[in-house]
């Protein structure tokens, strides 16, 4: 195999005698390099996308949620909590109550979540530090903690002792409801802290004691939704959730980080999956080039093939000599223009080059697994292109 790899390398690196043919070939070169440093930025921005997206759930969402299977609420036995509290795999947990309630304020309302939340939430959800303005709630007050989306729909402050800020939950029970007033327990909030982190989440939410959304929605002291947990470093999520079985008796879902933001998981990976196919079809169409060029090459060469051929060299190696060949332009033209992307993705980390705001530079993120996804493709298609190419080779093209 030396032979044919030694003829191959020469004809890579010499010109042509056909100026058109080096013309050709250049060109598929080009094509080659700006193609596979397209698809290694464009796998860099999207793995900066996906991690800044989904830096708003690592930031606001818990390691592992657990809920009832049947029902909106459970109850937790002392003996439940001692069991999460001396657990080899839990930090912290949170026991919280969420219900979609209606609020009102100078005239306005508004419908979103009343999260009732314990002391400890702060601990297994950093949500203290998305604060835009004021502070976080204090225990056993009926303080809140509002999104800025809410806030700025009902045209509300901090502090404002002019306007009441009310909620009103519906009162549990069946049957018609003969007094519209008497349907709702209601209570007023005193709004001490405003955050922001995204538009959905800043409209969702609104923060208060636990114990407050307890007495509105007439649950027992140890009745929540949900228990939010916090994982030790070295604590697997497999083995967590097993135990949270055990100690549920198997009557609650546990759901990981991925699994409660399920659909942007899945967008985000089909989005790739779609950049991906797209910028692969163009390297496709750039290989077309390196297709053409080759036969070019072939036909060129058809005389110095020919003396080979009748020196005893056999047809098997004739076209590996153009596989060869092609091979090396799409591995050198693959590894030159995963350089440049490398460069620039690097350039752009550091320098920020590309602004989205003029605060904020355009998120990008370099990963190993993107430098093996564009060597991989170009290799394999490059290949495909070369032994497209060189099956043009045999004795007919001789004779």
């Amino acid at each position: 195999m030396n032979f044919p790899f030694y003829i191959a390398r020469r004809y890579t690196i010499s010109f042509s005698k056909s100026t058109a043919i080096n013309i050709i070939t250049g060109i598929a070169a080009l094509g080659i390099i700006v193609s596979s440093m397209a698809l290694f930025v464009v796998l860099s921005v999207f793995s900066g996308l996906r991690d800044f997206s989904l830096s708003f759930a690592n930031e606001t969402d818990p390691d592992l949620k657990v809920n009832n299977t049947v029902g909106k609420s459970m109850l937790i036995t002392p003996g439940q909590e001692n069991q999460l509290k001396h657990s080899k795999n839990i930090a912290f947990y949170s026991k919280t109550i969420e219900e979609r309630v209606l609020f009102s304020f100078n005239e306005k309302q508004e419908v979103a979540y009343l999260k009732g939340v314990d002391d400890a939430f702060r601990k297994t959800t950093p949500f203290e530090k998305k604060i835009y303005a004021g502070q976080w709630l204090k225990p056993n007050t009926s303080q809140v903690v509002i999104g800025y989306g809410i806030a700025n729909k009902l045209s509300m402050g901090l502090f404002d002792f002019n306007n009441i800020f009310e909620v009103f939950v519906p009162k549990p029970g069946k049957g018609a409801i003969e007094n519209p007033e008497e349907a709702f327990n209601e209570s007023p909030l005193t709004p001490v802290g405003i955050y922001a982190i995204n538009d959905d989440l800043d409209r969702k939410y609104v923060f208060s004691d636990l114990g407050l959304a307890q007495e509105l929605l007439q649950y027992q002291p140890n009745q929540v939704t949900s228990v939010e947990i916090k994982l030790k470093p070295s604590a697997s999520e497999e083995e967590t959730t097993e135990e949270l079985q055990t100690i549920f008796n198997n009557n609650v879902t546990v759901k990981t980080r991925a699994q409660l933001n399920d659909s942007l998981y899945k967008m985000l990976n089909t989005e790739n999956i779609a950049v991906y196919l797209i910028f692969t079809l163009v390297i496709i169409v750039a290989l077309f080039n390196l297709v053409g060029a080759l036969i070019m090459m072939i036909l060129d060469k058809k005389a110095n093939l020919k003396t080979l051929f009748n020196l005893g060299a056999e047809i098997r190696h004739l076209k590996a000599v153009f596989l060869f060949q092609g091979s090396l332009l799409t591995v050198v033209g693959g590894i030159i223009g995963l350089s440049l992307g490398m460069v620039f993705v690097l350039l752009q980390k550091k320098y920020a080059l590309i602004m989205i705001t003029p605060s904020m530079a355009y998120p990008i993120q370099f990963e190993t697994l993107n430098v093996i996804i564009v060597l991989g493709t170009i290799s394999i298609l490059g290949l495909t292109a070369s032994w497209i190419a060189s099956s043009r080779v045999g004795k007919s093209l001789l004779e």
